[in-house]
Parts: structure tokens; sequence; C-alpha cells
């Protein structure tokens, strides 16, 4: 898809990177300050639940390794994961990866998840925390990189403002239908929702509805049925919203970023104090019990080249 000239806003992004890096892994979107183990960490972003991620400690590197190390999840970390598959490969070429089931797509985090438990996969790449039915069947998520969401309209909606918390709640539960009723023109809102098996919908029902329940589908409100980004964006025209990951938002030319609370995803000294709203950690989830050649693409994905990659696919890294 085309991308805009919008040097700034990459600009930041790219000196958020440098930020987190000089600042010795500082976690950016909370004020947790222990990353490997989150248990001792104290959140004021409500969006990072630390008892359900782990450390790379904490895994059992006991089982034979595979022929192939088979993934599926998250469709926003696509970018990343083929770009550590890459990088990868080219140091261990000896065990091929692969990601998606079963065509080489990705089915989003709910069911990578489904997956990993059902041992269809050995490593699901998750933009949302885990459950507490899913730690005690033994599922561990080891975060690699950071994200934020954004919530986003048609660059030619004449809303200019900011929407608050409880008014995207509202709009998400089809309270309020009119963009008049939150400043704008009298259009009706076209709601355009994530896909239920999308970690960004989880995400943001767990953060914005508090874990309610969203609009039926009918009336201006639309659940889209895969879990992808583009198709949603083209879809907004000049009176739909919907919501994305930051790095998937910034810098293209059909869309804007609509700030939360009066703040914008890409306000660097928000992102650092966390009051951005809506933030996550994404993750490498494996069973309790792996083997060497799983927990070693876990380690790449958090060595110094794997960060790397962790920023040129548009996220922060730890």
């Amino acid at each position: 898809m085309a991308k805009s000239g919008n040097e700034s806003l990459v600009l930041g992004l790219s000196l958020l990177v440098t930020s987190a890096i000089a600042g010795g892994g500082y976690l950016l979107f909370s004020q947790s300050k222990n990353v490997g183990n989150p248990q001792t960490g104290s959140n004021t972003v409500a969006t990072i639940a630390p008892m359900t991620n782990s450390s790379i400690q904490d895994i059992d590197v006991s089982l034979p390794n595979p022929k192939v190390i088979t993934m599926d999840g998250s469709v926003t970390m696509v970018r990343l994961i083929k770009q550590l598959q890459i990088a990868y490969s080219q140091q261990n070429p000896t065990i091929p990866t692969t990601y998606g089931v079963p065509d080489g797509r990705p089915n989003g985090s709910n069911q990578g998840i489904k997956s990993l438990i059902s041992r269809q996969v050995l490593i699901a790449a998750n933009s949302r925390s885990l459950n507490a039915d899913e730690v005690n069947q033994g599922i561990r998520a080891i975060p690699i990189a950071r994200d934020a969401l954004a919530i986003i309209i048609g660059v030619n909606n004449p809303f200019k403002g900011s929407l608050s918390m409880a008014q995207l709640k509202d709009i998400y539960q089809g309270k309020i239908t009119n963009w008049s009723q939150v400043g704008g023109a009298n259009i009706p809102i076209k709601v355009i929702n994530r896909a239920n098996a999308s970690g960004t919908q989880s995400l943001f029902q767990s953060v914005v509805l508090l874990d309610e329940a969203f609009a039926s589908d009918g009336n201006n409100f639309i659940t889209w049925p895969q879990d992808e980004t583009t198709p949603i964006l083209q879809r907004l025209g000049n009176d739909g919203i919907s919501y994305t990951t930051v790095s998937q938002a910034v810098g293209q030319e059909i869309v804007r970023i609509v700030p939360v609370n009066g703040v914008a995803p890409t306000d660097m000294n928000a992102i650092r104090s966390g009051s951005y709203p809506i933030s996550r950690m994404i993750t490498l989830a494996v069973n309790q019990q792996v083997s060497p050649a799983v927990k070693e693409f876990i380690d790449f994905a958090l060595s110094p080249r794997g960060q790397e990659l962790v920023t040129s696919a548009g996220f922060v890294p730890l």
C-alpha cells in the first residue's frame, strides 16, 4: 500500500526506539521495571497482564528438535515474524520455519494459541495477554516487543477532534451512532470492528470496553470477517472508524490517527510515560516444554539482531 511522506511521525518513532535502547530497556508502555519477570513490576497501564507473561528461564528445554518449527498467530506480527524467519534461517539453515496453518496464512492470536494448545504448532505469535485457563494449561508468553493501538478514520473524514475512552466505548457499544454526538458533522458513524480471531480485537475489548460486549452487527456496525488491516483502511471512507497498530497506521495516505483522551500514540513523551491508554506487549507463546531449536528461535528474537528487526518492523524493542 502506498506510504505518505510523513517524515515527522517516522522520525518520532525512530527517536522512541533510540530512547528505548539508550534507556536500557525501560518499559515504555507501562511503568513496570522488570520486563523479563513482569510479576515483580508495577503496571499503570491495564493492557499488560503481568501474570500471563514469562521469561525464557521459565521454559523446560527437554524435547527433541523438530524437523520444522511451526508457527501461527498474530496478523499484526506478520512482517516481524517473516523477518525473524529469514534471519534465523541464515544462522540455523538445518531447521526450517513456517508461519500460518495450513497454507502459510496466519490465523490471528486467538487461533494461534488454540493451535499451540492442541500441539498443531510449536510457537504462537501473540498480540494479547494470555487468560488464566491458557496459563493453567502450561502456555508461556515471552515478551519480545511493545506496541500501541491507534484509532483511525478516513483522511477526508470531517471529524478533527479527540475521542475519550468513554466515547470510544459508547461508539463500539452502539450508544453513540452519529459523529455530531462527539463534536463532528451530522453523519452516521460506520463502526468497523476487527475480526473475532484478532488479538488486537481482544486487547481493544479488554481495555476500551472493559471486557464488555461489542454492539451487534448491523446498523452501521461491522465485524470484519478476517483478521486483516488493509481492506479495513480502504473501507473507512468519510464516515468510518476502526483501530489498528500504530505501526500499521503511521504513514498511510488514506487514514488519520485520532487522539485518545487528547493524546496521540505518536506522542513520544506520552508513550514513555504510559499516558497513552491503549498499548500492549507482543510475545512469542510456547508450551511449558520445548525443544532447543524453539528456544533458539526465541533467543534470537531477544538478541541484539532480533531486536533490530523488531525496530525495522515498526515495533518498539525491549
